[in-house]
């Protein structure tokens, strides 16, 4: 499937900045499901970028605005090919995730984090998902914070105890996808939080779209590692397998290593942030007819955009 994302994001502040620094993770992987044709990152005030790959294999896009500016606006265009859904791998024995070369390349991703630091409710909830091998575990796990959650936007808060999410029972994808990587990390199997778009109208549902432009915020779901395999990405807000209508950004341990937007302002301002992000799917008859824009990152004065309202993802 071929989709075209535009994020942008909008910070208009109360009183002047004299100068800000930030970093931006818009832009798709390339990876064994879906191929990157094309990324463009526009800013204003204009500023020039600085690209590279952190730890995580993310691209970071990083600026400064050194000027005083009383908003932000940012717009990062990709236009990416994603593939269908890897067949769910063999069930795999406990036993192997002792291996010496897994557990020492996956070590990282079973330490407690900030957004996935579980307790004794959590891990007793987790214990009853665990199955006679780590397919059916992490299956289960996913199909449990499935049962146990409720959609609510804007019913949590970026930092939100897992152990709270799943006392209260509702949240949002970033809750969905921290309550399943701490689930998976309670049990010994490593787990990773991603960060991504999905092309559908519902997080919840992931139905698919009658039509083919959609107006959405970030997604997030989770992977877990499959000795022998690789890792199994599993998308417990909609109840499904990660596929063809899902574009991945990057990964890391929880939310704080892929966060869409990181940055720093001098001053005392206040932002109001609006935030959009429009996913079209192109016709394939279309697709040899359009004009890509170039995989640098140019920076100057993007489209005007006609922002909605942050919803947390």
């Amino acid at each position: 499937m071929r989709l075209d994302i535009c994020y942008r994001a909008l910070y208009a502040y109360d009183s002047w900045v004299a100068e800000s620094q930030n970093e931006v993770r818009a832009a798709p992987v390339t990876d064994g499901r879906q191929h990157l044709v094309a990324y463009r990152l526009s800013v204003a005030p204009s500023s020039r970028a600085v690209a590279f790959t952190d730890y995580w294999g993310t691209r970071v896009d990083a600026f400064g605005v050194r000027e005083p500016h009383l908003s932000l606006e940012i717009v990062a265009e990709a236009a990416v090919e994603t593939g269908e859904a890897f067949l769910l791998p063999a069930p795999t024995d406990f036993d192997a995730l002792a291996e010496p070369v897994f557990a020492a390349t996956h070590g990282e991703y079973l330490a407690r984090t900030p957004h996935a630091d579980w307790g004794d409710g959590l891990a007793a909830a987790a214990a009853d998902a665990r199955a006679d091998d780590i397919v059916a575990t992490v299956v289960g796990v996913h199909d449990l914070v499935r049962e146990r959650m409720a959609y609510e936007p804007g019913s949590t808060y970026i930092g939100i105890e897992v152990e709270k999410v799943l006392a209260e029972g509702h949240g949002v994808c970033q809750d969905f996808a921290h309550l399943a990587v701490a689930m998976c990390r309670s049990l010994g199997v490593p787990a990773r939080y991603v960060s991504g778009y999905l092309f559908t109208t519902s997080d919840f549902t992931g139905e698919d779209v009658d039509g083919d432009i959609v107006n959405v915020q970030t997604h997030a779901w989770f992977e877990a590692a499959v000795p022998w395999y690789g890792w199994m990405a599993m998308d417990p807000t909609n109840g499904r397998e990660v596929g063809p209508r899902h574009v991945k950004i990057g990964h890391g341990r929880d939310y704080d290593d892929v966060p869409p937007i990181r940055g720093a302002v001098s001053g005392s301002s206040v932002a109001l942030v609006e935030t959009d992000v429009e996913i079209r799917r192109m016709d394939p008859s279309q697709q040899a007819a359009v004009v890509q824009p170039p995989l640098t990152q140019p920076i100057g004065e993007p489209a005007p955009i006609e922002a909605q309202q942050q919803q947390q993802q």
